[in-house]
């Protein structure tokens, strides 16, 4: 069509996009010189579709992941046991964010977690002008996983708390949406526990993406990484709910503040919000720092400082 305009772009590939699933090539093409072209219309939603491919990538992939982790929750909660339980609610989330690798990895990578994009953008030259686009793209997936959840949920939310929406308690009905701490934790415990698990799930994505170490295995990356969420679910998830991830969190949490649950989802807990915005990144940073550290032989500022990086 003449009127259309050409777009060329290089296939993308290594491991800042962990979880992307390589296209079919062609015999005696390598991924370094695939390509693929795209005509694009310079008009409409077409050219915003191409433009903003990976932004939509990732509100979809966070949104298929989360709306599958919360509809655990909700189901395990709003049951009484009877429909699910920790191990359902554990791979409710682990199948889930599988799921959301298989729609985004191949646009995006399917980062799906702030934590991800950061460190990757810290230790594996993830470009950081499009740290934010991603970011928010996650944040809306996670606050429309929300919205659907709480509509598909209503009748039983209702049935359930008797209309109160609230936060604490024996029939609060928020945790099914953003995470809270048992309450004997303590500030620095929760921390340490978000921390450690999200260093636990950054670690295991940098070895999966490492060639020198897995080679040739990136179509088996949803489920070695959704397995490994569901690992670290059944065995640190308890004390926080194992957030690990501030998208997940504060966009349900924003979701229920406006959906009349009131401003405690903010302040419950000696306002233990903005520990899942914060611990999940330091985890994931401290996991690039360890890993290049004893095991990782590309290029990276750590193996740069240290003078062991390798093209």
């Amino acid at each position: 069509m003449s009127e259309e305009s050409g777009v060329l772009r290089g296939k993308q590939t290594g491991p800042s996009h962990y979880g992307a699933i390589d296209n079919p090539q062609e015999e005696g093409t390598s991924n370094a010189d695939a390509v693929e072209i795209i005509y694009v219309n310079p008009k409409g939603f077409e050219f915003v579709k191409y433009k903003l491919r990976e932004a939509f990538a990732e509100l979809l992939g966070t949104f298929v992941f989360i709306t599958f982790g919360l509809g655990s929750i909700a189901q395990a909660k709003l049951g009484e046991g009877g429909f699910g339980n920790w191990i359902t609610i554990s791979f409710g989330f682990g199948f889930g964010l599988a799921f959301g690798l298989f729609v985004s990895g191949s646009v995006s990578g399917g980062h799906l977690n702030p934590a991800v994009t950061i460190t990757l953008a810290a230790h594996r030259n993830f470009a950081w002008h499009k740290v934010p686009i991603y970011i928010l793209a996650q944040l809306i997936g996670a606050f429309l996983a929300a919205v659907v959840i709480f509509s598909n949920y209503h009748a039983a939310i209702l049935e359930f708390d008797g209309g109160k929406l609230s936060v604490t308690g024996s029939n609060a009905t928020a945790g099914i949406f953003a995470t809270y701490p048992q309450e004997f934790m303590s500030i620095g415990g929760a921390f340490f526990s978000e921390f450690i698990g999200t260093f636990f799930l950054l670690l295991i994505i940098l070895a999966a993406t490492d060639e020198r170490n897995l080679p040739n295995t990136r179509a088996h990356f949803p489920f070695i990484i959704g397995l490994t969420l569901t690992t670290i679910a059944i065995s640190l998830g308890y004390e926080t709910g194992f957030s690990l991830n501030g998208a997940r969190d504060f966009g349900p949490r924003l979701f229920t503040f406006i959906a009349g649950y009131g401003v405690e989802v903010f302040s419950a807990y000696n306002f233990y919000f903005w520990i899942p915005l914060v611990a999940p990144i330091l985890g994931g940073l401290f996991a690039g720092i360890i890993y290049d550290l004893l095991i990782y032989w590309g290029k990276s500022p750590v193996n740069s400082l240290i003078g062991a990086g390798r093209e």
